[in-house]
């Protein structure tokens, strides 16, 4: 705000895994990974979305991830805190709308990413197995839908989950 005078964009993607089945996850496992995952969302949301109402126009892409959706096991803390993501996207995308702001959610897939270099070979063949398109996707797959849900040919988008996954999850 200071040097450039308005925020247009805001796109949250900062996330972490810890995997682990629910049994077994510490608590304060599941507070970190809940306060990075879904916490630093709305403070980020929060903390520009007074600047976007004055100026009456903005863009916000929240980005959760194909297990919000599906579900996965060993990953009850991760799935929750993606599809905290969603409802907190439709929400205030609800809230938002009058002043002209797009709200929306982008949610791939395997995304060839550090999060899923932990991948073995095998792991890696079952999962591109279930993927209709054959493959993992890239970053550049996901950017090209943020870039288009922030462009003036988005206007009249708001509160939707994008799916970007291959067809994994349909």
């Amino acid at each position: 705000m200071k040097e450039k005078g308005r925020i247009d964009i805001l796109i949250n993607n900062a996330g972490i895994s810890l995997d682990g089945l629910m049994a077994r996850m510490k608590e304060e496992d599941w507070d970190r990974l809940i306060d990075t995952n879904l916490k630093g969302v709305f403070n980020c949301c929060q903390a520009i979305t007074k600047y976007m109402m004055k100026q009456r126009w903005g863009r916000i892409v929240n980005i959760t991830s194909v297990v919000a959706e599906a579900g996965n096991a060993g990953q009850v803390a991760y799935s929750a805190s993606k599809a905290g993501i969603i409802g907190l996207s439709k929400s205030l995308a609800r809230e938002l709308g009058g002043r002209n702001i797009c709200v929306n959610a982008v949610s791939p897939g395997f995304i060839e990413t550090d999060m899923t270099t932990f991948l073995s070979d095998e792991k890696r063949q079952k999962v591109k197995n279930q993927i209709p398109l054959a493959r993992l996707g890239t970053p550049k797959d996901v950017a090209g839908v943020v870039a288009f849900l922030v462009s003036e040919e988005a206007d009249y988008i708001t509160g939707q989950v994008i799916r970007v996954n291959g067809g994994l999850y349909m």
